[in-house]
């Protein structure tokens, strides 16, 4: 019976505590510690906004924020807003709470609202950015963040995330550029690089990947033009050299590519570049050389000054071995493209001139002649190769229209025994058949062969 009095004097002390808390709410403060997220931007209040009551419950919602208590930060932020409907600084707030339970949608929409009221307000710019950044929507994000930056030079938090988004983009452009590359989707490769230099124009491996993509389109003319570009914003990068060699060599231009080539070499040494040079400037010497040396190939029979010209351009190193005779008068050569290798070839004997002194430039070469002058380089040849030199004496061919007294018997023997030439399907070798490009440019290659030089 004592004890009612007490428990009614207990339950009615805390109904009166309970009714003086909820006429008289006191804001409890949250405790101290290490801000949750000290990469979100504090939404500061313009002065133009000032309002006590507002701007308190604003200040006590980020600090609720900070704490990790978002429920907290959300009432005090809504609130603020309840108290000033146009204090648009707690609806960036709400970006942030949103932010923090990774709702990036939710947060885009109120920083929106808060920009509705003040397009230049940099912290719901920041937050905007962030939002965008979730979403993937990295441009846009980035220009966000620019924004924010040109509202408040302040933010220089800001300034390594901008330049962070810039790397990653420039890296995830090049890497989908250089897919589509390999994929073949060259056009749309292209595009990507020059989306790339334009946010990146003083990266030089850029152009240079650009180059090798028009080049592939077989836009020479403007690969060239990036190459070049590239090689002069990194002057000590071979690959760039190699590019540029590489779109003249495409261009027909070998010459210069050869010079390109070499200098890229000069900057890292390269055995395969080396030979590639080397058979450049064979390409080179070819492509300077007369028309009537570059329709050999093709032609269907061969002329004295084409055998001449073959002999003393692809075998000149062998001709030097020759004993040479300068006392030749040859008449009919004055002028003729072919003059210069046939007086080499006629002084060191392998072709002959004719007792009226004339050489017959235009004349049809036979197969008399080819296998004459090819054992006459295979004498030379054999001069410092025994094995071959024994070769050639036991040389005994059997063909039904050269028989072993004919005077063309041995070279025939030599040039089949070494492979210069072959006898036809019936085992004739048909001395008086004119020889076409393509066996004469097969037996010089043979000779090139067994003299121990690179076939060209």
């Amino acid at each position: 019976m004592r004890r009612r009095p007490a428990g009614l004097l207990v339950s009615v002390v805390m109904l009166g505590f309970a009714a003086a808390c909820a006429s008289n709410p006191v804001p409890a403060v949250p405790p101290a510690g290490a801000p949750g997220f000290p990469e979100f931007v504090f939404p500061s209040v313009p002065a133009r906004l000032a309002s006590p009551s507002a701007g308190a419950a604003h200040q006590l919602a980020w600090q609720w924020l900070q704490a990790g208590d978002l429920k907290a930060a959300e009432r005090n932020f809504t609130a603020a807003l309840k108290q000033s409907p146009g204090f648009y600084p707690s609806e960036a707030g709400l970006g942030y709470v949103a932010l923090a339970r990774k709702d990036s949608k939710e947060a885009a929409s109120h920083f929106e609202r808060a920009l509705a009221a003040d397009p230049a307000y940099a912290p719901a710019l920041a937050g905007r950015g962030e939002a965008l950044l979730t979403l993937g929507q990295r441009e846009q994000a980035l220009a966000t963040f620019e924004s924010a930056i040109a509202a408040d030079p302040q933010l220089s938090v800001l300034r390594s995330r901008i330049d962070v988004l810039r790397f990653r983009g420039l890296q995830e452009d090049v890497d989908a550029a250089r897919k589509a590359a390999d994929a073949g989707r060259l056009p749309e490769a292209r595009l990507m690089y020059e989306r790339t230099i334009a946010a990146s124009p003083d990266s030089p491996f850029l152009y240079r990947e650009l180059a090798n993509v028009e080049k592939r389109e077989g836009s020479l003319p403007r690969a060239l033009e990036h190459a070049q570009k590239a090689a002069a914003l990194n002057p000590g990068e071979p690959r760039n050299l190699v590019t540029i060699a590489e779109i003249y060599e495409a261009q027909g231009e070998f010459a210069k590519a050869v010079d390109a080539y070499i200098a890229a070499v000069a900057l890292e040494p390269n055995d395969s570049i080396d030979a590639r040079v080397e058979s450049l400037r064979e390409k080179a010497a070819f492509e300077a050389m007369p028309d009537e040396y570059k329709s050999i190939e093709a032609s269907p029979a061969i002329t004295r000054a084409q055998l001449a010209a073959l002999f003393g351009v692809r075998l000149d190193d062998v001709l030097k071995r020759a004993p040479r005779s300068n006392a030749l008068v040859i008449t009919d050569t004055r002028g003729n493209w072919a003059a210069p290798w046939i007086l080499s070839v006629a002084r060191a004997g392998l072709m002959e001139v004719y007792p009226n002194h004339t050489f017959q430039p235009n004349a049809v070469v036979r197969r008399a002649e080819l296998a004459g002058g090819g054992s006459k380089v295979l004498a030379l040849v054999a001069a410092g190769n025994p094995q071959l030199a024994a070769s050639l004496r036991n040389a005994r061919g059997r063909f039904p229209d050269v028989p072993q007294g004919h005077l063309s018997y041995q070279a025939v023997s030599a040039a089949v025994e070494s492979g210069l030439m072959a006898p036809t399907a019936d085992g004739t070798f048909q001395l008086t058949r004119a020889v076409t490009g393509a066996e004469a440019l097969a037996a010089i290659a043979k000779l090139e062969e067994l003299a121990g030089r690179r076939r060209r």
